[in-house]
């Protein structure tokens, strides 16, 4: 048998050992290799796609690390409706590190893909011998373009490190093997847990550790020798028993996630199963084409529903039974069996039988799974090149010649993710009838200054996905923008209507408010601006509108709260004028001029506070 039966020792029958020196070159290389390929992602921005609700608009986030904020990271309510503490705490830190500074979060993402790389590297070095063939893993794995979006999206910065936790779960896995206990099974759990807490796609692991006690650990070698079916599927019993706590900790926080959306409100409660199940059968041979010649990658793909010709699934179905049944065929190099099944196993959370979000398929989602063909793919090429009498030197130039492309691709995937405006053009490109990215687009060219190239993306997204609350929003604002009020109105009740989130409806709430406002109609715009407050009790704006209202109702007492209470949110030249403005009609004196020369202080060119200050000064016998 040449397989070790744990990951911190080599194979005794193996040709090829991982001598020391080799295999700190390698990872060297390795690590040289991946700083240097993602060096550019470190000139890239923000992009208006997750970001936003990850770091540069979440509040928690960028007060970076407090008690307050850290309970609120354990806790179930946030824009992401996901279940990760230990990302957004890895985002807080960041924010710590280097504020608002784009270029050292993708440091960060950058930092943690190379470790991963030499983790990989190290560990498949250990567990099998073979140096070399983990370094072609490991190099194949760092300059995937299939896996630019894992590091080169400040949001998935849950990606890497979910992984980092994952391959250090493996190495104590490997550890408990060798001398199993108590001890190091607790920190095998440990290690899981952080990385459940990264991001939820790792639940599958326990499914992952029985393979790899297939290969390369080799803990079912000695009934397999034996030829007893019984004496397989005992051993088998065996070993998926030891891996109960770690189900039961993946179930925790699957159910935990699924919580979270189905109190957001999920794409799958609309959506058939039968659209789900054709989506994800399709997709598996979609992911296969993706690895090995990964064009046209896109950030978002639309969820075809139910437009998916049946020949297409048919055919997915049959080429991936006949792959199967190959693997089947010849399972004497279980290498192959580990790396399908890791492939097929390790993607059923992403494949999206469970559905969440609008996308059909994603990039990131191939993070994990991805390694169980690369596996196998460079283990069989390695066994077949003896055969072929292709000499070691030879078949390392082969591979540089054939991986040189990917290198290509790579760098231009990066490039794409410099900014929002570049992702979503590119994305159009690539896809089609792709609503989400044509509202993100027409947001990345209001940034930009140009509004009236934004209104056709707008239009196009909400005439794609009508469900879409935020296009009917951004839509909505644009037509403010341009007093055309009844339109306006229109799509912020649609936005209303369709939103899950309480953060994006309470805005919409405030700006119809605001509209109604302007145009002196109090009676329409007091119940906006209370429910705007309803929904986001930190919606300054919603305040000061309100206030002004009530200002005009001779609601004297109620008016002073509101603008007290926006002032009290963040420090507002505004905010503190129209309290002045209020206590001084209540006839409170004192206080209206503090709040002047609060207002004047944040603002001195604030000329109306100024006169009002003088003006009030003279009232009660001019105060100097």
């Amino acid at each position: 048998m040449n397989t070790p039966d744990d990951l911190n020792r080599t194979s005794p029958g193996s040709a090829e050992r991982a001598d020391k020196r080799l295999v700190l070159l390698l990872a060297i290389l390795l690590a040289a290799g991946t700083m240097l390929l993602y060096a550019p992602a470190m000139q890239n921005g923000f992009v208006n796609f997750d970001d936003t609700d990850y770091v540069t608009r979440n509040a928690h986030v960028l007060q970076g690390v407090t008690w307050a904020n850290l309970r609120w990271a354990f806790g179930t309510d946030n824009p992401a409706a996901n279940w990760h503490p230990l990302t957004w705490m890895a985002h807080m830190l960041d924010v710590q590190l280097y504020g608002a500074k784009a270029a050292g979060h993708h440091f960060t993402n950058v930092l943690l893909q190379t470790v991963d790389i030499v983790i990989l590297f190290l560990l498949l070095a250990r567990a099998t011998g073979h140096a070399l063939r983990s370094a072609a893993v490991a190099a194949l794995f760092a300059l995937h373009p299939l896996n630019v979006e894992s590091v080169a999206w400040v949001a998935e910065l849950k990606t890497v490190l979910c992984m980092f936790f994952l391959l250090l779960t493996v190495w104590a896995y490997g550890w408990y093997v060798r001398k199993p206990g108590v001890g190091r099974y607790l920190v095998v759990f440990a290690f899981f847990a952080l990385a459940l807490m990264s991001k939820l796609m790792v639940v599958t692991l326990p499914f992952g550790l029985l393979l790899l006690d297939y290969w390369p650990l080799g803990r079912f070698s000695h009934v397999e020798d034996s030829g007893e079916k019984r004496g397989f599927l005992s051993r088998f019993l065996t070993l998926a028993i030891e891996k109960i706590p770690l189900l039961l900790l993946s179930v925790a926080a699957s159910l935990i996630t699924l919580g979270m959306h189905r109190k957001e409100g999920a794409l799958a409660a609309a959506m058939p199963l039968s659209w789900r199940l054709k989506n994800a059968i399709y997709s598996y041979w979609v992911y296969l084409g993706k690895a090995i010649w990964p064009s046209r990658l896109a950030v978002f793909y639309p969820h075809p529903e139910n437009s998916l010709a049946w020949w297409k699934v048919i055919t997915a179905a049959v080429l991936l039974a006949g792959i199967s049944a190959m693997v089947w065929r010849f399972r004497e190099k279980k290498y192959l069996v580990f790396g399908w099944l890791w492939f097929l196993g390790t993607m059923v959370p992403m494949i999206g039988i469970v559905q969440s979000g609008r996308q059909g398929m994603a990039g990131r989602f191939m993070y994990i799974p991805m390694l169980g063909l690369l596996v196998a793919m460079v283990w069989l090429v390695a066994d077949w090149a003896p055969r072929l009498r292709i000499q070691r030197g030879i078949a390392a130039l082969c591979f540089v010649a054939l991986v040189s492309p990917y290198v290509s691709l790579t760098r231009k995937q990066i490039g794409y993710w410099h900014d929002s405006l570049s992702l979503f053009s590119y994305t159009l490109q690539v896809t089609d009838n792709n609503g989400m990215a044509e509202n993100n687009m027409g947001a990345a060219l209001v940034e930009k200054g140009q509004p009236e190239l934004a209104q056709t993306h707008f239009e196009t997204a909400v005439r794609l996905i009508p469900e879409l609350a935020s296009a009917h929003y951004n839509l909505a604002v644009l037509w403010q923008r341009q007093n055309r009020t009844e339109q306006a109105v229109r799509e912020y009740r649609q936005a209303i209507a369709l939103s899950s989130d309480p953060m994006e409806a309470a805005q919409a709430h405030n700006n119809l408010g605001i509209l109604y406002l302007m145009s002196k109609n109090y009676t329409a715009a007091l119940p906006e601006l209370s429910a705007a407050i309803a929904l986001n009790p930190d919606e300054q704006n919603s305040y000061i509108g309100r206030g002004m209202i009530e200002l005009e109702s001779w609601n004297y007492p109620a008016a002073v709260a509101d603008f007290a209470r926006a002032t009290e949110i963040s420090p507002s030249p505004i905010a503190c004028f129209w309290l002045g403005q209020a206590l001084e009609r209540k006839g409170d004196y004192p206080r209206a001029e503090n709040a002047y020369m609060a207002a004047l202080q944040l603002a001195p060119e604030m000329t109306e506070a100024r006169n009002r200050l003088e003006a009030l000064r003279g009232k009660v016998g001019g105060r100097p």
